[in-house]
């Protein structure tokens, strides 16, 4: 059986959740921001940007930059999360893995991150601060709202 979690962990959980889904987005919000526009660097850190509609650098950079935004506002987390870590999955294995067995070695890292972050936000939900719960009610649509503490009732001595 686990050990429960301290109540300062518990009542912190949904805003380092938050963070942690904040950071990532963003980063991966910046990742379709410099294929699509050319700014950060540009496409593959080369400038210029990737051509529009071709398969699959185009519809890549659309996901990371939308899916990335959605997820970076809480707005539909888990389906946006999912579907941003679907995409970075097909990314490790049609272009990476053909090169070399790990990451370390065939530079899909950043592809294998953000699939595995993605996949634990699609689980674990928003945390605080997002959109949904603005616009659905104090738990969002996907039924991510945080958890309360626990609280421990005082034992009698």
């Amino acid at each position: 059986m686990p050990t429960p979690l301290p109540p300062f962990t518990e009542r912190a959980r949904p805003h380092v959740t938050a963070l942690f889904r904040i950071v990532i987005s963003l980063l991966f919000a910046c990742h379709g921001a410099s294929s699509l526009f050319g700014v950060l660097g540009g496409a593959m850190g080369q400038g210029g940007t990737v051509p529009a509609g071709t398969w699959p650098g185009w519809y890549a950079a659309v996901i990371q930059l939308v899916g990335g935004l959605l997820v970076l506002l809480g707005l539909g987390t888990r389906i946006a999360a999912l579907i941003s870590s679907g995409s970075m999955a097909y990314a490790y294995f049609a272009v990476h893995q053909g090169e070399a067995l790990w990451p370390i070695q065939n530079g899909g890292e950043p592809s294998a991150l953000f699939c595995w972050a993605f996949l634990l936000l699609a689980f674990t939900g928003p945390g605080a601060w997002a959109l949904d719960r603005v616009f659905f009610g104090s738990g969002d649509r996907d039924g991510s709202a945080a958890p309360a503490a626990p609280r421990r009732e005082p034992s009698a001595v």
